[in-house]
């Protein structure tokens, strides 16, 4: 649920450059630079439940469970975008989160006080902070193949001494090459946090978009993360190309460092390789996707999935 107004641009500054000659006289050539602010969501709501960390894997990790905690945000944020070169583009924002937490039953019924006192940082209903977020990503492409990289860096302000701090980074690099009639592509994500830090804010692995035959987070959630993608694509047809894929993901021994080890008393494994093949189908609806992938258990699993949304109309 969202609550806020509509994006908005506003100037922040125009800078003119003239310069100079020997007679003091400036010259006719000038160069300008801008920087735009964009508001984003003004106020923004919303309730889900924590599937990744605190879900239940079931069937042999192939899916996960509730765990009956739901997670509740209220976020108040501003976007910096700063202009893109040709292939470089960079966004900063700000926001104010409250996080809380609203649980709705336990496996034995009851919510224990652990358990109870390890789902937020601070120990109390809500979790404050303010975050500033750098993102920065570089995208390259040709006829014969990709090249893409991301960088996330999440900064905790302490505003007041009882508000979290930490550092949160995410990278994603991906590199695809074509074969004839073929295209490989592989990715590299990983990521890591120190500093203050509350069991929702871990790296869930597993999943579709993670390490597929596994229930989302069912492979593990910690403080650190590493996951590594490849998947090669055949054309079938003009709409239809047939894939091959292997993924495998771990959380770096890092799950004992989350507060209450929600991947230890879930029996999350810690580290899972998954797969298997899949259809990529192009339609006017956009990008659709059928996966069906083999995790470390020998549990089998069907993924539907729609891509490209945008792009396709």
């Amino acid at each position: 649920m969202y609550h806020g107004i509509k994006d908005c641009m506003i100037p922040m500054y125009l800078w003119l450059l003239g310069d100079l000659d020997l007679n003091g006289v400036h010259n006719s050539v000038s160069s300008y630079s801008y920087v735009t602010f964009k508001f984003v969501n003004l106020a923004q709501h919303s309730l889900s439940p924590e599937i990744g960390v605190h879900g239940t894997p079931v069937d042999n990790f192939s899916r996960s469970g509730s765990g009956g905690v739901n997670l509740s945000k209220l976020a108040l944020g501003l976007d910096l975008s700063e202009p893109a070169s040709s292939k470089w583009s960079s966004t900063t924002s700000i926001k104010f989160e409250v996080p809380a937490h609203y649980l709705l039953q336990t496996l034995s019924g009851r919510i224990s006080y652990n358990m109870q006192n390890s789902l937020l940082c601070s120990g109390n209903t809500h979790d404050s902070m303010v975050v500033l977020k750098q993102e920065s990503r570089f995208a390259k492409a040709t006829d014969q193949g990709l090249s893409h990289f991301s960088m996330q860096i999440e900064q905790g302000i302490p505003v007041v001494s009882k508000w979290l701090i930490f550092n949160r980074f995410k990278f994603v690099a991906s590199k695809g090459v074509r074969f004839g009639p073929a295209f490989l592509l592989a990715s590299l994500t990983g990521g890591s946090i120190v500093g203050d830090m509350a069991p929702y804010q871990a790296f869930a692995i597993g999943g579709l978009g993670s390490v597929r035959g596994y229930g989302e987070g069912a492979v593990g959630s910690g403080r650190s993360c590493l996951v590594a993608n490849t998947e090669l694509a055949l054309p079938l047809n003009k709409m239809t190309e047939g894939t091959i894929f292997l993924d495998c993901g771990t959380d770096l021994g890092s799950s004992r460092l989350v507060p209450g080890n929600p991947s230890m008393r879930q029996g999350k494994p810690g580290f899972g390789y998954g797969f298997g093949y899949g259809l990529r189908f192009k339609s006017p609806l956009g990008h659709l996707q059928v996966d069906y992938a083999i995790n470390a258990f020998n549990q089998k699993t069907l993924y539907f999935g729609v891509t490209n949304l945008a792009s396709s109309t």
